[in-house]
């Protein structure tokens, strides 16, 4: 799973103003793989985006790259 754990750390990045704040821990059970992001507190809405679209769009992506693999990915986002 280290293919989305990359892909999320990625898209996170290229969204915030602190790059180097984003941390992605990954908590990988038999089939699921959960996400964690966190960002720094100004970042926040960036990734959380108008009315929660970014964060939908976010998942979408990891969902569909998951599947690719035959896994499940849920992604939550750490304040």
């Amino acid at each position: 799973m280290d293919k989305l754990n990359e892909l999320l750390t990625l898209i996170a990045q290229s969204l915030v103003d602190n790059p180097e704040k984003v941390e992605v821990r990954e908590v990988t059970g038999e089939q699921t793989a959960v996400l964690e992001l966190k960002v720094a507190p100004d970042d926040l809405g960036k990734i959380i985006g108008k009315q929660g679209r970014t964060a939908k769009a976010i998942r979408t992506i990891l969902g569909a790259a998951a599947a690719k693999m035959r896994k499940r990915a849920v992604l939550e986002i750490l304040e």
